[in-house]
């Protein structure tokens, strides 16, 4: 059986062979191409700019179930004396302490790591035994991409220091097209050379996986009951134009009633199979009993919602105006928030204004849930925006938490008034609805309380008169009786002791009040 010091020297041999193989298909020694401006630009002030401008380490959102995305690519380590590797790791340390509290995954990239750029064997057994079980217990998977024989000898080398739980975390993967099953593969860092040495491998493998970066064929039509992965346009109108989508509203509602004490609510991920189960269920219209599961799954199958639309329930318009949310002044940045949310669209206001007015209603339970604002900002941020054409940056990320943060903290003055586009030049679209209605989140808002001004909510009855007219004759847009009736439903799960539309006429209207709630 091979000594360690073998093992060592072998793994030396085997790099050096690789770097040698590399040469001959290049020509020259590659060296590593850096990530677009626009991915990654660390601030001179970070305490690790030394380190973090390499790009080395990245934060890519989430993956398909929730959990943090972070990856390593050893192609963009410069050479071992351009870099202090202690310094790294205590990089790596600072990285993963904003999310080792939740469960996360890591992708290593392999390729580029060369016999003059690599930390030693020694540094590797040192960072190994730094990371306590805090790091090593939320890590749900390892992703190897493009392993070598080198990573095989390694593995050898720490097989007895790592124990058999750890060692089923780690999944080799020999082309990119392989994570797609897997990741957000458009949200992922992949540095150029990267992506290049993958076509190189495709290519020298006939019957080999298609490439990770050719055309998809085109999606199936989504069917009429489904709820994952379709705009909220979609979901309005196959479900006779209601507010909130059904999932957003069964979950909130759920959650709202036992699970806001939940520990570490929206922190914990759920079994895979078991979340594709839930949303095939969803998807096919069906019947799903909440109470079957742990409490963390509904939250797992919220953030899944809202991960998953084709455009971020805060629009594409919205990110760059949230990334010059740092160039603020700090005083000012409620303000500017509350600036940012009543530019959206009124049906993304809306649904933003109920999902955030629950997540405020989990912060104000912090003490026993360990949930606060920064905390539900950390996990639920990159669910709510995201670039269009880009991936997110670990820069890019603390914005994007500052931001969900003070819409959770400051929920009230952010969400309190907003003047519908339809009231300001005197005449609205028909059906619709405005930031004054916060459908379903009944009494329990403390501090003024999400629930909205109920009471408020009256009837408009104008038998005599067509919609148009009425519209007209009032100079707003109106809600006609199918929303309404809709819109009641919803509050049935609040605590409201009254209706707002009666049966026996043939039409009601309700006209938002220009500072929030309603009036006749």
């Amino acid at each position: 059986m091979a000594s360690t010091s073998d093992l060592e020297q072998l793994a030396d041999l085997e790099l050096q062979k690789e770097d040698e193989d590399e040469e001959d298909q290049s020509g020259i020694q590659g060296c590593p191409s850096p990530l677009p401006s626009s991915t990654f630009s660390p601030d001179p002030s970070h305490p690790y700019y030394d380190v973090a401008r390499h790009s080395i380490i990245q934060v890519s959102g989430d993956d398909n179930y929730g959990r943090k995305l972070i990856t390593f690519s050893s192609c963009c380590l410069p050479p071992s004396h351009q870099l202090n590797h202690q310094r790294l790791l205590e990089y790596l340390k600072f990285t993963l302490d904003q999310y080792v509290e939740m469960d996360y995954i890591l992708v290593y990239f392999h390729y580029g790591l060369r016999s003059t750029n690599k930390p030693s064997l020694k540094w590797l057994r040192d960072a190994y035994s730094e990371f306590d079980r805090k790091y090593k217990k939320n890590l749900k998977t390892l992703y190897v991409v493009h392993p070598t024989n080198f990573i095989r000898i390694v593995w050898n080398i720490f097989k007895p220091l790592i124990s058999h739980k750890f060692g089923k975390k780690l999944t080799y993967v020999n082309y990119l097209a392989e994570l797609r099953d897997h990741l957000n593969y458009e949200q992922l860092v992949i540095p150029p050379d990267v992506l290049r040495h993958d076509e190189k491998l495709r290519a020298a493998q006939k019957d080999g996986p298609p490439s990770s970066v050719e055309t998809l064929p085109p999606p199936r039509p989504p069917l009429p009951t489904q709820q994952f992965g379709v705009s909220l346009q979609y979901i309005r109108e196959k479900n006779r134009g209601a507010v909130i989508p059904p999932v957003v509203q069964q979950t909130v509602s759920y959650l709202k009633d036992k699970g806001l004490r939940t520990e570490g609510i929206f922190r914990r991920s759920a079994r895979v199979q078991l979340v594709k189960d839930i949303q095939k269920l969803y998807n096919q219209g069906k019947h799903v009993d909440l109470d079957q599961y742990d409490m963390h799954v509904p939250a797992v199958i919220l953030k899944a919602f809202f991960r998953e639309l084709p455009e971020p329930l805060l629009t594409f318009r919205v990110y760059n105006q949230v990334q010059d949310l740092l160039n603020v002044e700090t005083s000012l940045r409620v303000t500017r928030c509350k600036q940012i949310i009543e530019s959206l669209p009124e049906h993304n206001f809306i649904v933003a204004k109920y999902l955030l007015c629950f997540l405020h209603m989990v912060s104000q339970e912090s003490i026993v849930n360990k949930m606060g604002p920064s905390n539900l900002a950390c996990v639920f941020g990159v669910n709510l925006v995201w670039p269009r054409h880009a991936s997110i940056s670990l820069t890019a990320l603390t914005p994007i938490n500052i931001f969900t943060e003070i819409l959770i903290e400051h929920f009230h003055t952010v969400f309190g008034s907003r003047c519908p586009p339809g009231q300001e030049s005197g005449r609205g679209a028909r059906g619709r609805s405005t930031g004054g209605f916060d459908p379903g989140l009944g009494e329990q808002g403390g501090g003024g309380g999400c629930h909205g001004d109920l009471d408020e909510l009256v009837a408009l009855d104008q038998p005599d008169e067509s919609f148009e007219a009425v519209e007209r004759r009032l100079g707003v847009s109106l809600l006609p009786e199918e929303t309404l009736s809709q819109l009641d439903a919803l509050l049935q799960t609040g605590n409201s002791t009254r209706g707002f539309h009666s049966s026996d006429r043939p039409c009601s209207f309700i006209q938002p009040r220009l500072g929030g709630g309603w009036q006749t």
